[in-house]
């Protein structure tokens, strides 16, 4: 499976290819997914998202990924592993757009556990981070439960547009300097 990247008890995550169009954009499109973003994508967008996505796994190895169901092979969503700098320290962040129709399921806590575990076990990273909108709740939800905790906020700009994030986080326990 060359897009492989992991998988956790529910989830394939793999790698996107431009064949993912329809999934992602189904995602991406949709202003109820995407309402903490304060923007929905033009097909063009998805396109661009799919592209960097892309490049950032030359580069890095990791960017979002879609999450497919084990069962059905179904896309649940997106999820990520990205390389962040913020007010000048560099951080691994995760996050998740999931399909509306999943909402409620577990599916971005499972990702989410499943990629701070890959950042912490195969990169040795020091701590991992999640951006998040004030409003959204469901996402500060699961940072918690992720056992992330409140580290601070900054202003992001967004397409021309500066948003305030909350920054969660959980550090290593096992993290060798």
């Amino acid at each position: 499976m060359q897009n492989y990247f992991l998988e956790t008890e529910r989830l394939i995550i793999q790698k996107m290819t431009l064949d993912d169009f329809d999934d992602i954009a189904q995602m991406l499109l949709n202003p109820m997914v995407m309402y903490a973003w304060e923007h929905r994508f033009t097909e063009k967008e998805v396109i661009e998202w799919i592209c960097k996505n892309l490049h950032y796994y030359e580069e890095y190895g990791y960017a979002y990924f879609l999450a497919l169901d084990k069962h059905t092979e179904q896309t649940v969503g997106q999820v990520a592993l990205l390389q962040d700098t913020i007010n000048g320290t560099n951080y691994h962040e995760i996050g998740y757009i999931i399909k509306k129709e999943y909402w409620g399921n577990g599916y971005a806590y499972e990702a989410a556990q499943g990629l701070i575990k890959y950042a912490f076990q195969k990169l040795n990273a020091p701590e991992v981070i999640a951006e998040i909108r004030p409003m959204n709740i469901w996402s500060i939800n699961i940072a918690k439960k992720l056992g992330m905790k409140h580290f601070g906020e900054f202003n992001k700009n967004v397409r021309g547009k500066m948003m305030l994030h909350l920054i969660y986080k959980i550090e290593n326990p096992n993290y060798n300097k």
